[in-house]
């Protein structure tokens, strides 16, 4: 590329971060995160420029509760450093030049996850429009899109396209492709794929919410066979964070009191529960149009993800999952063979996950695709020992896709 020049990694001088993987897991372990704090905060006294420093002390803020504080620290180490090096226990044998945007743990592929503890070296390349890349950049096998398709990061996708169109080497997960996993753009992507179900999904302003709520417009003038109970979340809202089942007009006026963002996602409400009456949600990941699973979170309630449904806690719920991932490319994955290979042919993406159901006529339910998704082996073996060899399976067939396709470009 034009103005761009590859040279080994060790000529830049990167030394290894901490990392994401490392902070998550003392994180997710329930260590005290303040003695890193101030290690790494004396770091910065001695040093200003130590922009390693800070962007591991944006992931422990940000852990530790701060989000607003931590975002400002990475601000602040991106406006002079936005290349970094994740560390590698082993002799590399790959190079993964991984382009993301600046955000909140989660809003990137948490790529770090994928390959830790292996032989791949990682770099990071924040990309933000108007701001110049580096003139000079470690070499690397290939390169890979971390970056997701969102209101705030939806400028920066856009300039990695544009990158990515005269990259030097191979790119992996095209960027074009990603803004089809967008809510409203997924639902019509995948709206006709037999054996699959999928709710309408509209983009909706405050006001139109409001006219809904007051009986001055309908459901149907902004939502496709509109009926209570509806579904609501703010656009870019993560992790359930404003999501609400609204039963009738005076559910909206409720929820708007307590929302104030002025865009939502809106669609019907599909009840998933199982004969027993709970539900079940999946959590699949597609790697090189494969489908491998990752979690089955089985909870009471409908608004449900693996940390909230008490998996921890209950030895049949956990039984079900070990099954559910010891067989699952000879049952779920046989089951839906039809509606799993149409998406990953739909989708186009190298990498990506989806969270779906199984509703009792067949179909699978489908809530969301994302590249972004958390894909981690951090549970505690002893309580969740069948877990690690399939995120190991999981790992292993990514390393192999970034793999492969460096070795095809080599070949060509």
């Amino acid at each position: 590329m034009d103005g761009i020049r590859l040279v080994p990694a060790d000529e830049l001088g990167l030394r290894p971060r901490i990392g994401l993987a490392k902070i998550a897991k003392r994180a997710f372990d329930g260590e005290d995160l303040n003695p890193l704090w101030e290690t790494l905060v004396k770091r910065l006294k001695a040093d200003a420029s130590d922009t390693d420093a800070a962007m591991d002390l944006s992931l422990v803020a940000q852990f530790a509760g701060k989000p607003e504080l931590g975002l400002q620290i990475q601000a602040e180490a991106l406006a002079g450093q936005r290349l970094y090096r994740a560390p590698c226990p082993r002799k590399p044998v790959l190079r993964v030049l991984a382009f993301m945007a600046e955000g909140a743990v989660g809003d990137n592929v948490p790529i770090e996850f994928l390959i830790a503890d292996s032989g791949v070296e990682l770099y990071t390349l924040y990309v933000a429009p108007g701001r110049a890349l580096p003139e000079i950049l470690p070499d690397h096998d290939v390169a890979f899109v971390a970056a997701p398709e969102s209101e705030a990061s939806h400028a920066a996708l856009a300039e990695i396209a544009r990158l990515a169109a005269r990259w030097p080497r191979p790119v992996v997960n095209m960027p074009t492709l990603i803004p089809w996993l967008d809510r409203d753009r997924f639902c019509k992507l995948l709206g006709d794929v037999p054996g699959i179900a999928i709710p309408a999904t509209v983009r909706i302003d405050r006001d139109d919410l409001q006219d809904i709520a007051s009986g001055s417009a309908g459901i149907a003038e902004f939502l496709a066979d509109g009926r209570f109970p509806l579904i609501v979340r703010p656009v870019d809202s993560q992790a359930g964070r404003g999501l609400a089942r609204l039963e009738g007009p005076d559910g909206i006026a409720e929820y708007l009191e307590d929302n104030a963002r002025e865009e939502f996602f809106l669609s019907n409400f599909i009840d998933y529960a199982g004969q027993d009456g709970l539900f079940r949600k999946y959590r699949i990941v597609f790697i090189a149009g494969r489908a491998y699973a990752c979690h089955m979170a089985i909870g009471e309630e409908w608004k449900m993800w693996y940390l909230n449904a008490g998996m921890d806690v209950s030895i049949a719920k956990r039984a079900e999952e070990e099954r559910f991932m010891a067989r699952f490319d000879e049952d779920f994955a046989a089951r839906h063979a039809r509606a799993l290979s149409a998406i990953a042919a739909r989708v186009g993406l190298d990498y990506f996950g989806i969270d779906c159901a199984e509703l009792a006529d067949g179909r699978l339910l489908i809530f969301e695709g994302d590249i972004a998704m958390i894909v981690h082996d951090m549970d505690p073996p002893e309580t969740f020992p069948y877990k690690h060899p399939q995120m190991q399976k999981v790992f292993a067939a990514f390393r192999a896709m970034l793999a492969a396709r460096a070795r095809l470009a080599q070949a060509a």
